[in-house]
């Protein structure tokens, strides 16, 4: 009835045209050290979790407890993607093994304007492919080439400065983006890269979810792509909840930039620039896969824009505005409480007085960093306990813990007295 045998030949693979090529340098030595401390990175990313992504080209491995306090109580700059848990399959839905049914898996990343999904015409077969959603500094430039015209770029800062800015800003990226599509732009670029001294980067995964939500509400998602362009994307989980709020490709530019670096410096050996971030995109691609099998999903539309997460600290008006359905059962800050966040990291990055990156702390307990539960002194002192026999020691252990700051949700209840004892008998 239809020519589809012709009309499929219109479907363009990305990668061979733009996979192949340099990768370009974005930043001086000074920029980049700004830029790191404005994204939060610390000297333990780069070593715990970059690192290992290009020497090995795989995820790091560590341990499944993790005692430092939820991002919404924690005292220092945390990624917006702390505050979202992955979902996973439970009952009826069974996991996939990524490794073992790979063959049945796939991060193709389809993106054209889709228009009317129900028309059979040949403009539907108008597909442009890429074999991953992650993509390199390099192949986004010439992507951007390729399809010059067809993109309209939209810059996602704010003024730390003024009340309410982030707010204004949101609203601004969600006109900006429904009129570009009103106009027939059929890529969307959000980018965080122009930064200054004045103007702070929105966490990019607020404006991808901000303005996927506001194009599904007026109708218009199918006609554009969302291409992002993020700092703080770093590790595999917020490539994730990038993609699992709306983003259909994402570039992360600055790991990219700090990959430069340490490969500059020899710490990769002799594996050039351009096989270092290969190795960086193939673990991310890897990483992605572990993530959508545990919901039993085996292609990476099926994860775009399904909010399989729960929101942890994230007050419920803002989920119900930008992330509609995730779950958000303890609510916590909104687009105030994440500005002030902000805005303190980056007056850091732009203060003459802070010149390095932070050490870190949060894999490992550092006395300058995050708080850990299981403090090394904390340990010490039960184990003597234990091995003494000390009720001394242990009550001097239990007061230690007390004295902790809020790490869990339990550690914000407390006992509710009531004012006269029930009778003995009723208990």
């Amino acid at each position: 009835e239809y020519p589809y045998q012709k009309w499929i030949k219109n479907v363009v693979d990305l990668d061979p045209i733009i996979g192949k090529g340099g990768e370009p340098h974005l930043f001086d030595k000074a920029e980049l050290t700004r830029r790191k401390i404005a994204a939060g990175f610390t000297y333990e990313d780069m070593e715990t979790v970059l690192h290992p992504m290009v020497a090995d080209g795989k995820e790091p491995l560590g341990s499944m407890g993790d005692d430092t306090p939820l991002a919404v109580l924690s005292d220092r700059y945390r990624p917006l993607s702390h505050y979202f848990r992955q979902n996973f399959s439970q009952v009826t839905n069974p996991p996939i093994d990524p490794l073992r049914e790979a063959r049945v898996m796939s991060l193709k990343t389809r993106f054209r304007n889709l228009g009317n999904v129900l028309v059979h015409d040949e403009k539907q077969t108008e597909v442009y492919v890429l074999e991953s959603p992650a993509i390199s500094t390099g192949m986004f430039e010439r992507m951007k080439n390729h399809l010059e015209g067809r993109f309209y770029e939209i810059d996602c800062l704010f003024d730390p400065a003024r009340e309410g800015a982030l707010a204004e800003a949101i609203e601004r990226i969600r006109a900006e983006a429904e009129d570009a599509v009103r106009q027939g732009y059929g890529h969307l670029i959000l980018t965080d890269e122009r930064i200054s001294e004045k103007m702070a980067a929105m966490p990019m995964i607020l404006a991808t979810g901000a303005v996927h939500s506001h194009l599904m509400r007026r109708g218009l998602r199918t006609y554009t792509s969302i291409n992002v362009r993020s700092a703080e994307c770093l590790d595999t989980h917020y490539f994730a909840v990038l993609i699992g709020v709306g983003a259909t490709t994402v570039n992360a530019y600055l790991a990219e930039e700090c990959i430069a670096e340490r490969q500059a410096h020899g710490l990769f050996g002799k594996v050039s620039l351009e096989g270092c971030v290969k190795r960086y995109i193939d673990s991310v691609s890897a990483g992605l896969l572990k993530i959508i099998s545990k919901m039993g999903i085996s292609v990476i539309s099926s994860y775009r824009g399904a909010y399989l997460f729960e929101a942890v600290g994230l007050s419920r008006s803002l989920a119900a505005d930008i992330f509609p359905g995730m779950a958000s059962r303890i609510s916590g800050i909104g687009l105030s409480g994440i500005a002030k966040k902000v805005a303190r990291q980056h007056a850091l990055a732009f203060s003459p007085e802070v010149t390095l990156p932070a050490i870190g702390g949060f894999y490992k307990a550092r006395a300058a960093g995050e708080t850990h539960a299981n403090d090394a002194k904390l340990i010490h002192l039960l184990q003597k306990a234990v091995a003494t026999e000390s009720y001394t020691t242990y009550k001097r252990y239990a007061e230690a813990v007390r004295a902790l700051p809020a790490v869990n949700l339990r550690d914000l209840l407390d006992f509710c007295k009531a004012k006269t004892p029930a009778p003995l008998e009723e208990v």
